[in-house]
């Protein structure tokens, strides 16, 4: 049983609106799922796929950093409105900074930031960080916000970059498929992280696993990472299966 913490399977990528990626994943061992949302276009499709099972996916609310432009505050209130409307999210997220793109609008990513981490603290929620080329800036937000709970989603950093996390907040790393590319040197920096703070995700539709490079990344891939990561750190599938669900189950307060 695995849970993966971090996928978009509600996005037009997907058939049906997901639901036969959604089947794919359970029949691979794939026991829940956590939907991040992207921005006010893609709230509706995730809220429509988890009404289709309520039981296995979990969703989270909030403004992905390369969402956020000159309307920023209007985008960031309007999804503020959806976290604020009584529907069940067990995270804010995804958020973060990403200057991979473009860095125009950095300043603005950091204080959308910023309110968001707020959103967590009051509502005593984790938090879904997104940090592409962006550590220094996400670290220095996060400065003001010591006790936050959380993830660095997608992460592919250096053991320096772990210590760096962790000294401005005890967040856990998402891994996914980027762990299993040729080239990746993730896999070294496993073992910094520790399997107290390890999560698996995919962020389907995108980093598909090896073997599967070239595809569409979805749920029921997960495995294939799972199972690297266990190659790696030199522990049975089933033992990264085990603490990887209770570090989800912990972290957004699942239901066991």
């Amino acid at each position: 049983m695995i849970i993966d913490t971090h996928t978009h399977l509600y996005l037009p990528e997907f058939d049906n609106g997901g639901v036969p990626a959604v089947r794919r994943a359970v029949d691979a061992g794939v026991a829940e799922m956590i939907f991040p949302n992207v921005d006010l276009t893609t709230i509706a499709p995730m809220k429509a796929l988890h009404e289709q099972f309520p039981s296995i996916t979990h969703m989270a609310m909030g403004l992905h950093p390369t969402e956020i432009g000159e309307d920023w505050r209007e985008q960031l209130a309007a999804v503020r409105e959806h976290w604020l409307d009584g529907t069940q999210h067990v995270a804010v997220g995804e958020v973060g900074i990403d200057l991979y793109w473009d860095a125009t609008f950095a300043e603005q990513q950091m204080m959308a930031l910023e309110q968001q981490l707020q959103w967590a603290v009051d509502s005593a929620k984790p938090v879904i960080i997104h940090c592409r080329n962006g550590l220094d800036q996400t670290l220095e937000v996060l400065q003001g916000f010591h006790d936050i709970t959380g993830v660095m989603h997608s992460f592919g950093g250096t053991d320096r970059d772990v210590d760096r996390v962790r000294s401005v907040a005890d967040l856990y790393f998402g891994i996914n498929g980027i762990v299993t590319f040729k080239n990746s040197k993730l896999r070294h920096t496993l073992p910094a992280i520790t399997t107290s703070r390890l999560l698996v995700e995919t962020d389907a539709p995108y980093l598909a696993p090896v073997p599967y490079r070239g595809k569409q990344c979805e749920s029921a891939m997960l495995p294939a990472t799972v199972a690297h990561i266990a190659d790696t750190l030199g522990l049975p599938v089933s033992e990264v299966e085990r603490v990887t669900t209770a570090n989800a189950r912990t972290l957004f307060s699942l239901p066991h």
